[in-house]
């Protein structure tokens, strides 16, 4: 009828520390002891089955001085360490990849580094196998290529949308001042998110103006991230738990929809969801306190689509989104 996410069957029960929640949101600041936790955090994390998201647009650009008056790496540098870790370590310690997403914001100097970074990357993994190389995904060639084992987003404001709509210059702003640090053109760097999207998918776009308007807890902070799917967006250190249920589960030997036994399902999913957090584990201290405190829940459905077949509907009909929304509305309460 339903399904926990994937960490539930993974380690509840077990010797193993009882991780619960699929989806996480990190965080970290621009010290070399916050980055190096952000990877030690991400493994255990991805140990557990589960998988994170972080903001990286604290860290300093590579257009910054550190305090020694070197130049600082800049976020992108620092991905690589993640990106091999991410790669050597195997979600739930089965044969599965880890999920994990970074995001950096629009006004950060780094960001056409950053949003270029996986197209050229993909244009190595072009000529590599052109040159016999095995660059297939688990190939034994393919760790020599960089940046696989994330999603990327770009953060973008409501002033960046309006300087591409109006195609004015935008500023860049330095991490440790705030101020604009340089000016680029809105629209030059629009296309060049649109062109490495099109080449490999990435960077994908998060509004950061509208998330934060939509905000259920707006007075706990903002929110700069989210879990590798996007479906998760909340605070920083947080956690989320999924369910899942089976639609075809619901559907009555008469072609009908059993909306009493649906509704509570969903009661019973819900309840046993939040009883998990009380005994589950978490990697942090902070994500354990936030978890505890917000109780961050996550449900849905699968098999729309069969259930729509078998009720005679087509997918994209208007019968069709008029059940698909009714059964939302019960889910949703």
């Amino acid at each position: 009828v339903f399904s926990f996410n994937s960490p539930v069957w993974f380690n509840v029960g077990t010797s193993s520390p009882q991780q619960v929640s699929a989806c996480f949101i990190l965080a970290v600041d621009d010290s070399m002891d916050s980055i190096l936790n952000w990877y030690k955090e991400e493994g255990f994390i991805f140990k557990g089955g589960s998988g994170a998201g972080l903001n990286l647009s604290r860290i300093r650009s590579s257009k910054e001085l550190l305090s020694s008056g070197g130049t600082a790496s800049g976020p992108v540098s620092f991905m690589r360490g993640a990106d091999a870790s991410a790669g050597t370590i195997k979600s739930g310690g089965a044969t599965r990849r880890a999920a994990k997403m970074v995001v950096l914001d629009v006004d950060h100097p780094d960001i056409e580094e950053f949003v270029m970074t996986k197209a050229r990357e993909e244009d190595k993994i072009r000529a590599l196998r052109d040159a016999g190389f095995d660059m297939d995904l688990g190939g034994a060639d393919i760790t020599s290529v960089q940046y696989q084992n994330a999603n990327n987003s770009v953060r973008v404001s409501d002033e960046f949308m309006r300087a591409v709509e109006e195609k004015t210059d935008f500023g860049l702003r330095g991490r440790m001042t705030g101020e604009v640090i340089e000016q680029i053109d809105a629209n030059e760097l629009w296309d060049k998110i649109a062109k490495a999207a099109w080449a490999c998918a990435d960077p994908g776009i998060q509004y950061d103006s509208t998330i934060n308007d939509w905000h259920t807890t707006p007075e706990a902070g903002r929110i700069t991230a989210s879990n590798p799917c996007s479906e998760y967006m909340h605070l920083d250190n947080s956690s989320c738990n999924l369910a899942s249920l089976n639609l075809m589960k619901f559907l009555a030997d008469d072609g009908s929809f059993e909306v009493e036994k649906f509704v509570k399902s969903v009661e019973l999913i819900i309840t046993a969801m939040d009883i998990s957090i009380c005994f589950a584990d978490f990697p942090t201290d902070p994500i354990g306190e936030t978890t505890r405190a917000y109780r961050q829940l996550g449900i849905g459905y699968a098999n729309l689509g069969a259930l729509l077949m078998a009720s005679g509907l087509a997918y994209d009909s208007d019968g069709g989104r008029a059940l698909a929304g009714s059964i939302t509305s019960l889910m949703t309460g």
